[in-house]
Formats: C-alpha cells, sequence, structure tokens
C-alpha cells in the first residue's frame, strides 16, 4: 500500500498466541474497522497490549449509556460486544467530540456514550504518559501503474488449493519497490489495504510455524505449505491461530490492523523460502503460479 516504513529484522524467539493493538502516539491503545488509503511499516515497536474480553450488554431501545474505554479496545469490538447499532461509525459519530480526528486513538478511560447521540463530549481521561516512539514513515504513493484492485470473485482461489489472503482489497505498496526506509533496500511483500478487522486467510494448507508478536511486523502468523514456502501475515489486529496448528486453504487465521509502527490499517504479505526474513520472493506471482487471480 502507499504508505512506507522500515522492516527491521525480527529477532529468533518462540512466538506465542497474542492478541494486541497498538495506535499511534504511544498513548492509543486501540483500532477502529475503519478504511486507510494506504500504510506500511517503519521500526520496531515496543509494548503489547492484553486483549480483555467484555461481557455484552444492551441499552434499552431509545436509552442511552456510559462506556469506559478498557485496555485492548476498538471501536469494532466495542460496537460488536456491547450491541451498538449501526457500528463502530455510530460510535464515532456520536463521540466524535471526544475522540477527536483519529478514531483509531482511544485510550483506556476514555467515556463514550453508546445508543444514542451524545448530547455533549464526554471528558476523556489523560493519556499515561510513554516513552518516545520512533517516528513512523511519511505515507508514498505506490508507483504509477501498480495500483490494482482485487476483486471478490470465484477466480480467486483455484483447483490447486491455493486462494487469495483478504478478499476486496487494493494493493498498495508491490513487492520489490526501491526504498531507503526498508533494511533490505527494497519492500520484502506485498501490501493490501484493507480496514482494520478484515478477514485474513491462509492462502492455502499448511502447518502454522509462528503467531505472535513480531517487532515492526506487530501481530504476525507464519504458516509453512506443502512445496516448502512459507507465508506471513503481518500487522494483525488479532490472532485466530497457534503455532504447531494445522490450517486448510481459506481457513481464518486472524483479522487485519495496524499493529507494528506503521501508517494505517493493511496486511503485509510476504511469502518465503524460509520461515525467516531475507528469505522473500514474489509473492503475487507466487499465487498466479497456483492459478489465484490477483488485480
Amino acid at each position: 500500500m502507499p504508505a512506507k516504513g522500515k522492516h527491521r529484522r525480527p529477532k529468533s524467539l518462540r512466538l506465542t498466541r497474542s492478541i494486541a493493538v497498538v495506535g499511534t502516539g504511544g498513548a492509543a491503545l486501540a483500532l477502529p474497522l475503519m478504511g486507510a488509503t494506504g500504510a506500511h511499516a517503519a521500526t520496531p515497536a515496543a509494548a503489547v497490549a492484553q486483549h480483555t474480553e467484555k461481557s455484552a450488554s444492551v441499552a434499552p431501545a431509545g436509552t442511552s449509556k456510559t462506556y469506559a474505554v478498557k485496555a485492548g479496545d476498538y471501536l469494532a469490538k466495542i460496537a460488536d460486544v456491547q450491541h451498538v447499532s449501526g457500528g463502530w461509525k455510530k460510535i464515532y459519530s456520536d463521540n466524535r467530540s471526544a475522540i477527536g480526528s483519529d478514531p483509531s486513538l482511544i485510550h483506556p478511560g476514555l467515556k463514550l456514550t453508546l445508543g444514542a447521540k451524545a448530547a455533549a463530549p464526554q471528558a476523556s481521561a489523560p493519556a499515561k504518559p510513554s516513552a518516545a516512539k520512533p517516528a513512523a514513515a511519511k505515507p508514498a504513493a505506490a508507483k504509477a501503474g501498480t495500483a490494482s484492485t482485487v476483486t471478490k470473485t470465484a477466480a480467486t482461489s483455484s483447483s490447486s488449493g491455493y486462494t487469495l489472503p483478504v478478499d476486496g482489497a487494493t494493493i498498495g505498496t508491490n513487492y520489490k519497490v526501491a526504498g531507503s526506509m526498508w533494511s533490505s533496500g527494497y519492500h520484502t511483500g506485498t501490501d493490501f489495504v484493507v480496514p482494520t478487522g478484515t478477514t485474513i486467510k491462509s492462502i492455502a494448507a499448511g502447518t502454522v510455524v509462528s503467531a505472535g508478536w513480531g517487532g515492526a511486523y506487530g501481530n504476525q502468523v507464519v504458516i509453512q505449505h506443502a512445496d516448502g514456502r512459507y507465508s506471513q501475515y503481518a500487522h494483525m489486529s488479532s490472532l485466530s491461530v497457534s503455532a504447531g496448528q494445522t490450517v486448510t486453504e481459506g481457513q481464518q487465521i486472524g483479522l487485519s490492523g495496524a499493529t507494528g509502527n506503521v501508517t494505517g490499517p493493511h496486511l503485509h504479505f510476504e511469502v518465503r523460502t524460509t520461515p525467516d526474513y531475507g528469505s522473500d520472493i514474489d509473492p503475487v506471482a507466487y499465487l498466479r503460479s497456483h492459478g489465484v487471480a490477483v488485480g
């Protein structure tokens, strides 16, 4: 996708299943279901917010209630758990004065009005001070002629047992686009621009090699396939699989997001010859070689 940033070489650590939500500026911990014009990873981020489930509660018709944002919350999740008619957009519309111009920047302690339009903006709790975070790369447009839309059709999967990692996405930054922001000197994968909360699928049957925090990649999953190749899915808001698990073609492995250091939600997708950074091959060419229509 259009935005760029530097992926540093992830450390070779055993990764456990985790769910994290990271925002901008170190204070925000939550990510909404929202569109993006493009984003890309930059430098490694620290701090992972533990996901905490909330019990659902529905406000009677015509009434409203106040909800205090907790660590791990994002607008789409609150809308789903609290059964808010109109989803995250309704919450944002009703609480824009309290949230501000960026719906991804909500933090623990912020008071939101659910169920009816807020009469007045709710005061937000001051953000907890945190260490300075490395600046993310400024968005940059993909090379002319490289942007395309991945259309959800029957052609997205093939009889060979492969499918797209995400449906209905726009390709932002393509593979091997050169730039000094990447430690390898070029973009090691393909970015699919999708809103936070979009289903991410395994492109083929395989075994999950790792699932967890990947530094600049945020929440990521790496899967080994029968042909010896590995697929990587990065910046996810939540994971649905764990290391050692067997998955099938098209099985949900998590939800898209903007974890790690990015400028907006997207899926960074790689195909590798090993499970490690630096062994990348062209992911779009790989999918097409297996009969999957891309773009």
